[in-house]
Formats: structure tokens, C-alpha cells, sequence
């Protein structure tokens, strides 16, 4: 079991150790004009991103779920679950619609020119194609992971020293920021470090921008420049990039002191004046009018308009691709999680089980890869494999069968595969853990093999953890777009890929219907989470 679980995790961190070696190969002089020219700039652009977005997460995040969590106003348990809605709406589509809507020639700019008579000179508009508007556009989207964290530590935490604080004359705010802020830093932190990945991943947002980051600078590199070696340099430095995220969440979480939790105190919600009241609701409406009210309304209005009537056989047919590679993620995603959560439970005291631990652990961080990372990780070592295949075809079976593995979804497949296991593993391990080891002793004393425990009495008590993992699979498979763009085969497109193209071509009422679909798709787990979240 454990050799098996060492292999396992060398075929899913492949895609590493591809971008590591690759690394050192040769290049042809492309990589000494990246350096030169663009490299500086790369990282500019991509750290400061990351601190726009991640300023901005834990503002919105952080305060919206002190509002929600401590407040009474008008309107609070309903913003209380409108406020994780944007999460579902890929953040690439968002930026499609406000460009559409905040561009020169867009409806927001011709209204104001039309009302005041202005004209082109007579006025400055901010730049929505800009690095700030990147940033904007991405926290809308993703400040909901530091909101749920967030939200949960304070409802959570004992309120004794808060409330002893307030009694002690400080004001609500001072209270708020010099002892619940510190105790709730922990969650502040992973959620803050959630949406900092996904920034570094991002690659939709920034393309459609003109934004040079390490994400579009290797997608370019690779396909604008020719040149492999130059892309896994790229990739290997958003590889340091995302492992020095990492490290500094670990680092400060792990000198981050235990929260007080006391369930044995009711939270006592404050109830402010009514102009307080007027701008807590104000102060959570924003995000979400921002985030999903505008871009999914501005998405229905198109596609109710001209999206019906455009391009319907290819719509369907993306749709069809689509939900076959997420059914084929989903099912493998599964069965791998389940392998490893089984390993991991029946695991013994031993060296090689130690390795077995770290084995895991290795072959579950693939979420925290960039999708750009993971297809130029892997397009090198599975180019080589391909020909070897080719080779050995033709010497022993005189055919040649082209690229098996490159031409065809497989790469696709277990590029994604690598990227949403963590997704399936952290849903079903937890389950499988919680099943008591005397049940399984009990059915072997009365004969039972371990296959038959399995299928008879574990299985049943691990669906509702087998489906969710398998949701949540399935539309993050549907909405990836950088590998999805970087390995699919010739002419195969799902709804992600038609969204960028259509959008791309600035086409945006014919991708409207593609685009709309992701987002209600997308809305599925965040419904399913807001529910267990609200009723624990």
C-alpha cells in the first residue's frame, strides 16, 4: 500500500518535477530576451495584483462577516447568504461584462456623454483594462473565501472579552480591532491565502486585460515565442511564487494562539442607530451588487437577446464536451480520493508509513498549482512519452498511431485530475476517518472480508461526502480555462474555452448564454455550502 501511494504521488506531482527539470534545459536565446525585457514586469505586475487583491479580500471579507456576525440591521440574514453568491461566477466572465460595460463605447460612458454633452476630451474615466481594475475585478470575486472563514471564527470565538472590552468603555470599532480582529487572524489568513492562489492561477482576467503576469507571460512563451524551455523558467518561477504563499499562510497560522471558543455563550448582537443600520446594509449590499447582481443581470439581458440566437449546435456541443470531461474528472477524482483517505486511516507506526503520510500530502497540493503550471509541467515529459509510444508502434506493429497522449483529452484529463483531487480528498477523507474502527472489527468477527465492509456499510454512511466531492469536481472542471486552453485536442472546446474565444473576439452577446450557464452551474455548491454553514 505504501510503494503504491509513493507512485501514485510521483505520476500527480509530475507535473513539478516536469517544470524543474524542464528548467534547465537549453534555450534559444528567447529566455535571455524574457530577462531583459519582460521578466522585471512579470513580477511587478503579478505582486502587485497579489497586493491589490489581497488588501482588498481581507477588507471586504473580513469586514462584511463582522457586520453580518455581530450587527442587527434590515436585511442582514439575507445578506448574510447573498454575500457568498459572487464566489460563483468565474472571475474571467466578470471581467468580460464590465469591460463591456465600462469600455468608451460602452453603455455606462455613452449614457454620461449623451447626458451632459460631453465629448471624448471633456472628461476622465478610469481605466477598467488596467492592473487596478484587474484587482477590483478579481476581489469581487473571490473575497467570499475570506468571508465564510472569517464569518465562522466569529461566530465561533467566546465573546467574553469582547463584551468585557466594551464594558470597559471601548467603542464598538476599538473593540472590534484590538480583540476580535487578533483572534480571528488565523481565518483572516487561509482565506486571504485562498484568494491569493487563485490570483496567482488567474489567467482569463489577465489576458482579456493586457496585464503581463507570469501566468499570460508562460501561455505566450510557449505559444506566441516557440520556445518550451523559456515557459518552464516562467512556470518554475510562479512554482517559488505559490510555495512562498504557502509558507508564510503555514508560518503565520502556526504562531497564530488557540481561539477562545464558547459555545456556552449565545452571540448578543448589537443594534446600531438607523443611519449605522442604513450603512451596515449598505456595506454588505456593495460587494454583492458589484460581484454578481450587475455581471449576471448584464449576462441574462444578453443572452435573452441576441444569445439565443447565436451559435446554439456549438453551445450544445461545448456543453456536451464539457460534461463528459467533468464526469470523467469527477469519477477519478473520487476513486483516488477514496484510495488515499484508505491508505491513510488503515496506515501503521512504521518508516515506510511515514513516507506514505508525505506521500499524500504531496499528491493532494496540486490545487494550489496554477493550471498554466500544470500544462507546461506536464506537455514535455508526455510529448517524449508520446514519441517513445510512436516509436516502439511503428518498430513492432509497423502503424503509427500519432500522439496518443498529447492529441488527445488524456492530457487534458490528468492535468485536471492532479488539480482538483485536493478538492475531492479534503471532502472525503474527513468522512471516511469519522467511521469508527469498531464497526469494522465487528464485521469481521462475523466473517466479513474488507471488500464487503466496504461496499455494505461504509459506502452507505459515505454518500452525502462521495456526491459533494464529486459536485464540487465537476464544476471547477467545467470553469477551468488556462489548462483547458493549453491541452485540449483540435477542435475541442468546452463552455470556458467558448467563453474566452467569443469574448476574446469581442463577441460578448453570443457568449453570453456560455457564460451565464458557468455562473448558474457555479451556484449549485455555493447553495449546497451556504446551507451547511447556516444550519452548524
Amino acid at each position: 500500500m505504501a510503494i503504491a501511494l509513493i507512485v501514485l504521488a510521483g505520476l500527480l506531482m509530475l507535473p513539478v518535477l516536469g517544470v524543474l527539470v524542464g528548467s534547465f534545459g537549453e534555450s534559444d536565446g528567447t529566455w535571455n530576451h524574457i530577462r531583459e525585457t519582460v521578466l522585471t514586469e512579470y513580477l511587478l505586475h503579478t505582486l502587485g495584483l497579489l497586493m491589490i487583491v489581497g488588501v482588498l479580500t481581507a477588507g471586504i471579507g473580513t469586514g462584511a462577516a463582522w457586520i453580518v456576525s455581530t450587527l442587527n440591521f434590515p436585511g442582514r440574514k439575507l445578506l448574510e447568504w447573498l454575500l457568498v453568491l459572487p464566489i460563483a461566477s468565474p472571475a474571467y466572465i466578470i471581467a468580460y461584462v464590465y469591460t463591456d460595460l465600462l469600455e468608451f463605447a460602452g453603455p455606462v460612458q455613452t449614457s454620461l456623454r449623451h447626458l451632459t454633452g460631453w465629448g471624448a476630451n471633456d472628461y476622465w474615466f478610469p481605466e477598467i483594462r488596467s492592473l487596478q481594475g484587474a484587482g477590483i475585478v478579481l476581489a469581487s470575486v473571490l473575497y467570499p473565501y475570506v468571508y465564510l472563514i472569517t464569518r465562522s471564527a466569529f461566530l465561533n470565538q467566546s465573546q467574553t472579552r469582547f463584551h468585557a472590552a466594551r464594558s470597559l468603555g471601548a467603542s464598538p470599532f476599538r473593540a472590534f480591532w484590538s480583540v476580535a480582529l487578533p483572534s480571528a487572524r488565523a481565518a483572516i489568513i487561509a482565506g486571504v491565502a485562498l484568494a491569493l492562489m487563485e490570483t496567482a492561477a488567474d489567467f482569463g482576467v489577465s489576458d482579456y486585460f493586457g496585464i503581463t503576469t507570469f501566468s499570460t507571460g508562460i501561455y505566450r512563451a510557449w505559444y506566441g515565442m516557440g520556445d518550451p524551455v523559456s515557459s518552464l523558467r516562467l512556470a518554475g518561477c510562479l512554482l517559488f511564487l505559490v510555495a512562498a504563499i504557502l509558507v508564510i499562510e503555514r508560518v503565520s497560522r502556526a504562531n497564530q494562539g488557540g481561539n477562545a471558543i464558547a459555545r456556552d455563550v449565545t452571540v448578543r448582537r448589537m443594534t446600531p442607530g438607523p443611519f449605522s443600520q442604513f450603512i451596515c446594509f449598505l456595506a454588505c449590499a456593495l460587494p454583492v451588487l458589484i460581484g454578481f447582481v450587475i455581471p449576471v443581470g448584464t449576462l441574462a439581458i444578453l443572452a435573452f437577446g441576441e444569445g439565443f440566437q447565436a451559435g446554439v449546435s456549438e453551445f450544445l456541443r461545448s456543453v456536451s464536451n464539457s460534461l463528459t470531461l467533468s464526469v470523467i474528472i469527477s469519477i477519478l477524482t473520487l476513486g483516488i480520493s477514496l484510495f488515499l483517505a484508505y491508505a491513510q486511516r488503515g496506515r501503521t507506526r512504521n518508516d515506510l508509513s511515514r513516507f506514505s503520510g508525505a506521500a499524500t500530502r504531496l499528491a493532494t497540493l496540486g490545487y494550489a498549482l496554477p493550471g498554466t503550471l500544470l500544462a507546461v509541467g506536464l506537455l514535455l515529459p508526455l510529448i517524449a512519452l508520446d514519441k517513445s509510444i510512436s516509436r516502439l508502434a511503428q518498430d513492432f506493429l509497423g502503424v503509427n498511431p500519432g500522439l496518443v497522449l498529447t492529441g488527445s483529452i488524456a492530457t487534458l484529463i490528468y492535468a485536471c485530475t492532479i488539480r482538483f483531487l485536493t478538492v475531492s480528498y479534503n471532502t472525503v477523507e474527513p468522512a471516511v476517518n469519522a467511521i469508527p474502527r469498531a464497526v469494522d472489527e465487528a464485521a469481521r468477527t462475523l466473517g466479513s472480508r474488507l471488500s464487503r465492509i466496504v461496499y455494505e456499510i461504509h459506502l452507505p454512511g459515505l454518500k452525502p461526502a462521495l456526491y459533494s466531492a464529486a459536485l464540487l469536481v465537476f464544476i471547477d472542471t467545467m470553469r477551468e480555462l488556462p489548462a483547458t486552453l493549453l491541452l485540449r485536442p483540435f477542435n475541442f472546446e468546452t463552455l470556458a474555452t467558448r467563453v474566452y474565444r467569443l469574448a476574446s473576439d469581442e463577441r460578448l452577446s453570443e457568449a453570453s448564454i456560455s457564460a451565464l450557464a458557468l455562473v448558474l452551474i457555479g451556484l449549485i455548491p455555493v447553495i449546497l455550502i451556504n446551507k451547511v454553514s447556516r444550519s452548524s
